[in-house]
């Protein structure tokens, strides 16, 4: 994967050193260091979120031309923590406070998903998207599906006893159960070349936003930290609660356009995978780690909220550059209200 092209001046600066340097230099820490302190807009600024998106990605795929020796480098650890103060911040006032009550934890995850009242990006795709808003969906989906289940795996060793087990049942099904071909990822990747997208790992990042890497450095958050390995239980939870219909919508929405199931086998595939996991997750894998520690109850959901919240915050975008006539992706063209 290449490098995407910078968005401001903390990502100009960090991807010249990752390139031709061994070490950060005293610019980018500054830029780093003013970001960081800045409380405006944290989730949805384009060049602190990408550079907190490469800072993440070096622990996954890494990128063409910039060493690996750059993943664990102290400074550069430093830097990405700044960042992600702020965004962990960020992301508690958006998701509010969650009281925790008495009630089995699986209980008190349903009413939270229940009283979210989010714009619902699947039925507006599912009865009115046209092929251009499809195309775009997909692009900002693309930086999370792509990769999908990497994120959560990584708090699978933080875990112990049921909990982990149910996790690992879950994210088995994520990588297609052992088949290459059934990994949700591939079958998202499928979906995006019948839809004419460039199917590549990371090849449409310069055209998501903010909010599509917002998304993705919460869950790289959440798995990288062992503090916040119960938050990373309650997002996988509440994606898991919360795609079954919605998936089926978005189906619904691609046969209206004309695809068959070949092309919509990555939602049908939700639709079944998703209801089955729904209890496996709350239950088992939640349930489990709250009776063992019950503090993490809390945290739980924190996780499950921000989910939500980003969910929200990601239609919002869409919907509302496609209502204005205008493309929610960087650098389009307008499209048709």
């Amino acid at each position: 994967m290449r490098l995407p092209e910078s968005r401001g001046p903390l990502t100009d600066a960090l991807f010249r050193d990752l390139t031709t340097c061994t070490g950060l230099s005293a610019t980018t820490l500054e830029r780093a260091r003013r970001v960081a302190e800045d409380d405006a807009a944290a989730l949805t600024d384009d060049d602190r979120q990408l550079a907190l998106a490469v800072c993440y990605e070096l622990h996954y795929r890494g990128f063409e031309g910039v060493s690996e020796d750059w993943e664990w480098d102290p400074a550069l650890i430093g830097l990405r923590a700044g960042l992600e103060r702020r965004h962990e911040a960020a992301l508690r006032e958006l998701a509010g406070d969650v009281p925790v009550t008495d009630e089995p934890i699986d209980q008190q995850l349903t009413a939270l998903i229940a009283a979210d009242d989010g714009p619902s990006l699947s039925s507006y795709l599912a009865k009115q998207g046209t092929l251009e808003q499809w195309r775009e969906h997909l692009t900002l989906r693309s930086v999370y599906h792509l990769k999908e289940g990497d994120p959560h795996t990584f708090a699978i060793p933080r875990l112990s006893g049921r909990a982990k087990a149910a996790m690992v049942e879950i994210q088995a099904d994520e990588y297609g159960g052992g088949s290459a071909e059934r990994m949700h990822s591939e079958l998202f990747a499928g979906l995006m070349r019948d839809l004419d997208l460039d199917a590549g790992y990371g090849a449409l990042w310069n055209e998501a936003p903010a909010v599509a890497f917002a998304a993705v450095n919460t869950m790289s958050l959440f798995g990288l930290h062992r503090r916040l390995r119960a938050a990373a239980l309650g997002h996988l939870t509440a994606v898991e609660m919360t795609s079954s219909e919605p998936s089926r919508r978005y189906s619904a929405g691609l046969r209206r356009l004309g695809f068959d199931e070949r092309t919509t086998v990555f939602y049908d595939e939700h639709v079944e995978a998703d209801a089955v996991h729904e209890q496996i997750a709350s239950v088992d894998m939640c349930g489990s780690l709250v009776v063992e520690e019950p503090g993490l109850a809390a945290d739980v959901l924190f996780g499950a909220g921000a989910s939500l919240a980003l969910d929200g915050l990601a239609a919002r975008h869409l919907l509302g550059a496609w209502e204005a006539g205008r493309s929610g992706l960087r650098g389009q063209a307008a499209l048709a209200a």
